[in-house]
């Protein structure tokens, strides 16, 4: 594998895989280009050598079908203005090869959603799983995306992955290309080494103590990473809407909080792995409770095991700030995944903002911080720390896999 650092771009094209889903309005305009901003050192890098860039990206989910809305035509002028360069817009991002051919020197092309195309992630379209043509569907399907993929590869010299976000996906950008570039023209870009780097440093380049704080409202999504992690780490806090599951399988009263009934068994067998492995497992012993989910609830504070009937934990209460404040200031490897409550209403913010700032407090005095997971970047977007971490995350899902210790194809496809 190539390492772009020391790659001459010069003369060449390189097809860059990039993460260009960015949250639009109801107008098409973009409301947040922290994906354009987090892509930028890697296409300057390109174009600065001298070489020509072909841009290529998904936005949302159009199953395989063409939708106006979600065309990428509508972020070419701000994917421009970041690059201070005019950029040439492709309607049909599998039959770009004329535009691709006639690039020039410090020229950029973006690709149309590759997802308009099935090819791209390989899926069939309008067939069950339960048909009995499936079987065939799929693998003509995978057929298919080979070609999708080879087509792609043929627009450019090299090929940089630079999107995190969707390194845990095989598709035909994401993995599937690399296989038309030999080992000294595929390379993994910017972005994407200093993820791979940051889920390196949490998992095998660990200072004592590790505290990882596992937040958001169901224990099953997180269980992959939390199992994973439980030989990793001295402190494991749990928090979110995920406490209640724990605490009702503790026989306590939850009220109307969130709980995941069939979950209650995999709560017990958490706590009693914690304990067999010596993990100080953290768990929230008090909440700020509400009659109804809303931002102006009536709100008041109480044991998270006796919540009163049409009541509803909301947020952390005093007790567990103060219990996730002891464990974590003094870390020296922090993963952060999942708030400690509903951040997004203003009243029922303190407890992940006090996880934040203890956060910030901890990088401050040394330690290793990554923040990953859409929530958790929210929190520390919302409350002004994202500079104040040792690093954000880009990949959702990607990073949850990555620490989960699953391969990740966009990586691995790169890497050889």
């Amino acid at each position: 594998m190539a390492k772009i650092e020391d790659f001459d771009f010069k003369g060449k094209k390189a097809i860059v895989r990039v993460d260009f889903n960015v949250p639009l309005d109801e107008n098409g305009n973009i409301t947040d280009d922290t994906r354009i901003r987090g892509a930028l050192p890697t296409l300057k890098k390109i174009l600065n050598d001298g070489g020509s860039l072909i841009l290529m990206s998904h936005l949302g989910k159009p199953k395989g079908k063409v939708n106006p809305k979600l065309s990428l035509s509508q972020i070419k002028d701000a994917v421009g203005k970041a690059l201070g360069k005019d950029v040439i817009f492709a309607l049909d991002c599998a039959k770009a090869g004329d535009l691709a051919k006639n690039l020039k020197p410090g020229e950029v092309l973006l690709l149309e959603n590759l997802r308009f195309y099935p090819e791209e992630e390989g899926k069939p379209v309008g067939i069950d799983k339960a048909d009995p043509a499936y079987d065939a569907a799929k693998k003509a399907m995978k057929e298919s995306q080979k070609e999708f993929a080879k087509t792609l590869a043929s627009y450019a010299d090299v090929y940089v992955n630079d999107a995190f976000g969707t390194a845990h996906r095989k598709h035909a950008s994401t993995a599937v290309i690399a296989d038309y570039f030999d080992k000294d023209h595929k390379m993994l870009g910017y972005l994407m080494e200093k993820e791979v780097k940051a889920v390196d440093n949490i998992l095998n380049n660990i200072k004592r103590p590790f505290t990882a704080i596992m937040g958001g409202s169901k224990v099953s999504t997180k269980i992959g990473i939390i199992e994973n992690l439980m030989d990793k780490v001295d402190n494991l806090i749990l928090c979110g809407g995920m406490t209640y599951t724990f605490a009702k399988a503790l026989g306590g009263k939850i009220g109307t909080s969130i709980c995941e009934e069939d979950k209650l068994d995999l709560a017990l067998d958490i706590m009693k792995k914690a304990k067999e492995k010596g993990v100080n497992l953290v768990i929230g012993s008090d909440c700020v409770i509400a009659d109804k989910f809303a931002n102006d609830a009536e709100k008041s504070v109480a044991k998270a095991t006796e919540i009163p009937d049409g009541w509803m934990g909301l947020d952390a209460g005093p007790e567990s700030i103060a219990e996730f404040t002891k464990v974590i200031t003094p870390a020296k490897t922090i993963l952060w995944n999942g708030p400690a409550g509903v951040f997004e209403f203003e009243n029922f913010t303190t407890g992940s903002r006090a996880v934040a700032e203890a956060i910030v407090e901890a990088t401050k005095n040394g330690a290793f911080s990554l923040v990953g997971g859409g929530d958790s970047v929210a929190c520390v977007n919302k409350f002004g720390f994202a500079d104040q971490v040792s690093y954000v995350s880009t990949g959702g899902g990607a990073l949850l896999e990555a620490i989960e210790g699953k391969i990740l194809p966009g990586v691995a496809a790169v890497e050889g």
